[in-house]
């Protein structure tokens, strides 16, 4: 390990043995120190506690192992309110159970559309074509069928009637030739009287249902066949639209229904594995830190604020850090620009821990931002060789010293003897005469109080401090 020399007394011892306001150059020790904040944390062997849900929101806690305990293999470390959940897994599992049904009775019903589809097709088709058939046959044949049989049912009963109006004259005028009219004669008279009475009778009601088969029956049954041949015609034309479309519908809805218990089922599975998160236990031996601790930083804060019970820890968001026993300790700090820039890789120095600044701890430079963080520090990351006593916890700081220049014979003066002009900078050099001129100088590092000087000055040479 590289000690810390003491090269920062000589600039004091040399300016006091020069009088006031005036230094002589010598050549000189010069070097550049660095001290800054580290924080101790684990090389990569930690498990951020994370909720990443897939569809549960409520995560209330319900029991939190307080920040920095030690831990063993498989002690809860958190623990989430789960009733809430649960319900919703037994009313999930009903209901895809139920979804299920209802998907396999939606298949069965449209296979069944499908195979009686046809049928009613069929059925709905033949009845159109029987009503055309109907009315065709009615126009153009039964219609005058049946005017004509009534007209001759018409012309039948005239003809009975004239008959039997004949035959009672003939008989009238027969039996008038005797002088005495027997009671059989009677008889015969009185029953074809009757019988006369009977046709005129008949003729009536032939008359009557002549007049109501043209007028009203005949009219009546055309008018419906042709509604009955116009209104199959139109459910045939809607059936051959709908029955297709009702098809094309329920094969929709089967395939809605199939989505909807898939998504079902992976909701339930998403939910399944959410369950699952409402306990994080320590995976091994080790200690139990309240904030995540990623990229270099341990984060508290807002999020540490959360883990009490009733809290509601942020989702998809690191909020705890489970540090395993066996995890080995580095150094990180972000550092400013300034500082960065004047280290490099493989840089040693020592670390002191606040309170035991009597135990040095060796440090080397192992890695080094070359781009800044967004906050515009620079990432350092150190090993550290520990020592057994004292034993840094995790999220520990350390203060981190090094030599990041040295010369072991270099020109140095007090920084404010140097003025920086447009021809750049310059020193009020005393002349042997005792007057004094402005040379310009060519400036390196600085450290604290002091400049470097690489040329533009001689050993020897007397340069006035404001």
């Amino acid at each position: 390990m590289a000690r810390l020399t003491p090269f920062h007394i000589l600039p004091a011892l040399i300016a006091a043995a020069s009088h006031a306001g005036e230094v002589t150059i010598e050549p000189r020790p010069f070097s550049v120190e660095k001290s800054f904040n580290t924080t101790a944390l684990p090389t990569g062997d930690c498990v951020l506690l994370k909720l990443d849900p897939k569809v549960w929101k409520d995560f209330t806690v319900t029991q939190v192992t307080p920040h920095g305990s030690k831990v063993a293999k498989g002690d809860v470390l958190v623990r989430f309110d789960s009733e809430a959940i649960d319900k919703k897994l037994e009313d999930s599992r009903r209901a895809l159970e139920a979804g299920t049904l209802a998907l396999a009775q939606a298949g069965q019903d449209f296979a069944m559309l499908q195979e009686t589809s046809p049928n009613k097709l069929d059925s709905v088709r033949r009845a159109a074509d029987i009503a055309k058939e109907e009315n065709t046959y009615f126009t153009q044949v039964r219609r005058k069928a049946a005017e004509d049989n009534a007209a001759q049912a018409l012309r039948r009963s005239d003809q009975i009637l004239s008959n039997q109006r004949e035959e009672l004259k003939q008989l009238a005028k027969m039996y008038e030739a005797d002088d005495i009219t027997e009671n059989t004669e009677e008889i015969i008279l009185v029953r074809q009287q009757d019988a006369v009475a009977a046709a005129e009778f008949a003729q009536r009601m032939e008359g009557l249902d002549h007049k109501r088969t043209l007028e009203i029956t005949l009219p009546r049954e055309a008018k419906a066949l042709a509604d009955t041949e116009r209104d199959t015609a139109i459910a045939l034309k809607k059936a051959e639209a709908d029955i297709p479309r009702s098809i094309e519908l329920k094969k929709l809805e089967l395939e809605s229904l199939k989505t909807a218990n898939q998504r079902a089922k992976q909701d339930l599975v998403d939910l399944e594995a959410d369950r699952t998160r409402f306990e994080f236990k320590a995976p091994a031996d080790g200690w139990f830190y309240h904030g995540p601790i990623e990229n270099g930083r341990w984060t508290t804060g807002k999020i540490v604020e959360t883990l009490v019970p009733h809290g509601h820890p942020p989702a998809h968001a690191a909020f705890a850090t489970f540090v395993p026993g066996a995890a080995k300790l580095a150094l990180v700090s972000f550092l400013d620009e300034a500082t960065a820039r004047s280290l490099k890789p493989e840089l040693t120095g020592a670390a002191t821990l606040p309170g035991r600044e009597d135990v040095e701890i060796p440090v080397k430079l192992l890695k080094l931002a070359a781009t800044p963080c967004p906050d515009g520090t620079y990432r350092a990351d150190f090993s550290a060789t520990w020592p057994k006593e004292p034993v840094p916890a995790a999220g520990a700081t350390a203060q981190v010293r090094l030599i990041s220049y040295q010369q072991a014979a270099a020109i140095a003066i007090p920084t404010k003897a140097l003025n920086f002009t447009a021809g750049g900078w310059t020193v009020e050099v005393k002349l042997a005469d005792g007057k004094t001129e402005r040379r310009p100088v060519k400036r390196g590092r600085v450290s604290k109080d002091d400049t470097e000087i690489l040329s533009g000055l001689e050993a020897g040479q007397v340069v006035v401090v404001p």
